[in-house]
């Protein structure tokens, strides 16, 4: 895509995200997990499009952020919204901290090694929390009531979500433009040949992780106040469905992409609600079926299918 057709996607979407709550506002929730969704899909494609690091475990980052914000604002005796600002900051440290340390450890391995264990560190940190008394155990943590009038809540976790992702797709646009960017590619087409041209891959990994664990956190933070009550495994630490789902909507889209991940988070997310609206009872297998179609169908992803027609067409023209 041109630089000018970027700006323009972006121009629609920014004013589809800041009019739609009011133009549908019975859709409000199903348009923050929309931009929550999209968080998700952008910081996965990260590691595992960008770089090639196959990751199951960046929820643990997004649950760190829950956790840390909800903490913080049962203890810290600070009004709804500066404890919640100081939840997010801390989360966001915590988050970063917990990728360097995993970081250093798991980033020094490759393929399925990696992604078996970063599956294996999303399960553990589920298991940890939901045997914490600090943090309610398996009987998880109601969050604060939000202090404005009825109906603002909504909007503003609404807009609050749609913010951090569009900074997040700005932040990875640029980042993808520079050196940094070429490197994630280098270490994904050829890790060895990298590190035989000099780059130093594994600072560069672990800087790549902890962004992603930066934005998942912030959106953790949010996530949990908008949903209003965390469970360790169906909330902050959802492997099975959030965990998976980035990984899914990446593909979709198609990892390694800018657009990819926000298309396939689109497309995904809108699928995923029709079948719990006309499939309620099946909506579970009816999603498993969609997985199986993703995976063995558009293994590309949409804009990957949309290049080898584009290429197909222009090589048969005359």
């Amino acid at each position: 895509m041109t630089k000018l057709s970027d700006w323009h996607i972006m121009g629609v979407l920014a004013i589809a995200g800041l009019g739609l709550p009011f133009l549908a506002p019975s859709l409000i929730t199903q348009l923050s997990f929309l931009w929550l969704m999209v968080i998700f899909a952008l910081t996965w494609d990260m590691l595992g499009g960008r770089m090639g690091y196959n990751s199951f475990g960046n929820i643990v980052f997004f649950g760190i952020g829950c956790y840390a914000a909800a903490v913080v604002q049962r203890d810290a005796g600070l009004p709804y919204f500066e404890a919640l600002a100081l939840g997010l900051v801390l989360g966001a440290a915590l988050a970063v901290a917990a990728a360097l340390l995993f970081g250093a450890a798991l980033l020094g391995i490759r393929g399925h090694y990696f992604a078996i264990g970063t599956l294996g560190l999303g399960i553990t940190a589920a298991e940890v929390a939901a045997g914490w008394d600090y943090v309610g155990a398996g009987s998880g943590m109601a969050l604060p009531l939000y202090p404005g009038a009825l109906g603002q809540r909504e909007f503003f976790f609404c807009f609050s979500l749609f913010a951090v992702a569009i900074v997040c797709f700005l932040f990875l646009r640029w980042l993808y433009g520079t050196r940094f960017g070429l490197a994630l590619n280098a270490i994904r087409d050829d890790q060895d040949k990298a590190d035989a041209m000099g780059l130093r891959t594994t600072p560069i990994k672990v800087f790549a992780w902890c962004i992603a664990a930066f934005f998942l956190s912030i959106s953790g933070g949010l996530a949990a106040n908008m949903i209003g009550f965390i469970d360790p495994r169906d909330v902050a630490f959802a492997g099975a469905t959030f965990g998976v789902w980035m990984v899914l909507m990446a593909i979709l889209g198609g990892k390694g992409t800018l657009w990819g991940p926000v298309l396939g988070a689109i497309v995904f997310h809108i699928t995923q609600e029709l079948f719990w609206t006309y499939l309620l009872g099946w909506q579970r297998v009816a999603l498993g079926l969609l997985i199986v179609v993703i995976v063995v169908f558009f293994p590309q992803g949409i804009m990957g299918w949309i290049a080898e027609r584009r290429a197909a067409r222009q090589g048969a023209a005359p």
